[in-house]
């Protein structure tokens, strides 16, 4: 929006050039963002609170978070705003890359909107039940992964619709070009052709699994939201050097043309992110919700896929991998064994992960703070990955 505006005034003052730069767009909408966060922040907690919008706490998770209840919560709604509205300001609107990734992320916090809702306004423990809000997911996931899948090879979407065509009239057996493939990272020249069905079911489990996998980490203040903020400017990036002709062939990175826009929105995601954790922050004054958790994590697994950077996601995003895995691996065992011996056992002393750590003795803020610096510590390997081949 502010874009066309400068680009127009540029005709006459030349000055307004500078706006053009990607960077420093992505920098002031950053800014934009964390001033949107700060100036609302307020008065949507005195909504939430007044519309007693609280938070329930599990009675079998760590008896130091009962203090918790009634916290307000679907703070995530200030995210998306301070996120919308940035975007939309800053980022090249004419840019196909950046509607399907905001497409994405509200619709994912369209999702957890409506589960908060009727968990904490209707007071139905179950919110959405887990088979109609992964209906809903996938639904969302699925439209993404194919439109991301075509969009990547062409350069607009009438070439989206033609490469869709010609793909279906081909008896769906036409190929993808090689941009498109697996790229394993620290290898020049290792990458792996997946298909385009391969190539939309891979999307489709990066955008759903990091979804779930960042709401799984939202349980203690701050925890989720700030590895968000760390790996989405790494993304933001890798976003920049795929958008950019010189950047992405110095760099053996496959080129996107458009990618780059996305560096607007991982700084407006970020700002986003550090001006809700400014509230979130122990002891928090309103938590994330599903409405957040949702729409974050899908946007990262999006903004990963098109930038073409999926492994790397996995190993930027330790964190929610690791809480994801400890969830799965303590419910299996448990089932396992129950069946097995009669007696449901446990690998940790709670999951996810975090709840572990707190129940060996940690408090809540170290737990918080340690994974944060072993989330910075994947985001620096994960960057290294730009040069290190």
């Amino acid at each position: 929006m502010l874009l066309e505006l400068a680009q127009w005034l540029a005709r006459d003052f030349r000055g307004f050039n500078v706006f053009n730069y990607i960077t420093l767009r992505a920098v002031l909408a950053t800014m934009t963002a964390l001033t949107i966060s700060f100036v609302f922040g307020p008065m949507v907690i005195r909504w939430l609170a007044a519309k007693k919008i609280g938070q329930s706490v599990r009675t079998d998770g760590p008896q130091t978070h009962l203090v918790k209840a009634g916290t307000p919560t679907m703070g995530g709604a200030l995210i998306l705003l301070s996120l919308g509205v940035s975007t939309l300001l800053w980022a090249d609107l004419s840019n196909r890359f950046v509607w399907i990734i905001l497409i994405v992320t509200f619709g994912y916090g369209a999702v957890g909107w409506v589960d908060d809702w009727r968990k904490v306004v209707y007071r139905n423990p179950d919110g959405l039940s887990a088979r109609a809000k992964f209906f809903w997911q996938s639904v969302v996931g699925l439209v993404a992964a194919i439109y991301i899948a075509f969009s990547i090879s062409a350069p607009n979407n009438e070439k989206v619709v033609e490469l869709f065509i010609s793909w279906v009239g081909s008896g769906f057996t036409m190929e993808l070009p090689t941009k498109t493939d697996l790229i394993v990272p620290f290898f020049k020249s290792v990458s792996y052709p997946l298909g385009i069905f391969g190539f939309i079911i891979l999307t489709y489990l990066v955008i759903v699994g990091s979804s779930n996998a960042v709401n799984l980490t939202d349980g203690l203040d701050g925890l989720a939201i700030m590895p968000t903020v760390l790996v989405g400017a790494a993304l933001g990036i890798f976003a920049y050097v795929a958008g950019n002709a010189v950047y992405s062939k110095y760099l053996l990175l496959p080129y996107i043309p458009g990618a780059g826009e996305l560096t607007v929105f991982c700084g407006a995601m970020a700002g986003a992110g550090l001006g809700f954790l400014w509230f979130n922050a122990y002891p928090a004054e309103v938590f994330m919700g599903d409405v957040g958790a949702l729409a974050l994590g899908a946007a990262l697994g999006a903004v990963a896929v098109v930038v073409r950077q999926e492994i790397v996601l996995f190993i930027m995003g330790g964190v929610f991998v690791a809480e994801t895995l400890s969830v799965m691996l303590q419910v299996s065992w448990f089932k396992y064994t129950k069946r097995r011996y009669g007696e449901g056992r446990r690998i940790l002393r709670m999951a996810p992960l975090h709840h572990h750590f707190e129940q060996t003795g940690w408090k809540e803020t170290q737990v918080v703070v340690r994974f944060w610096i072993i989330t910075i510590l994947l985001v620096l390997f994960g960057l290294s990955t730009l040069k290190i081949r």
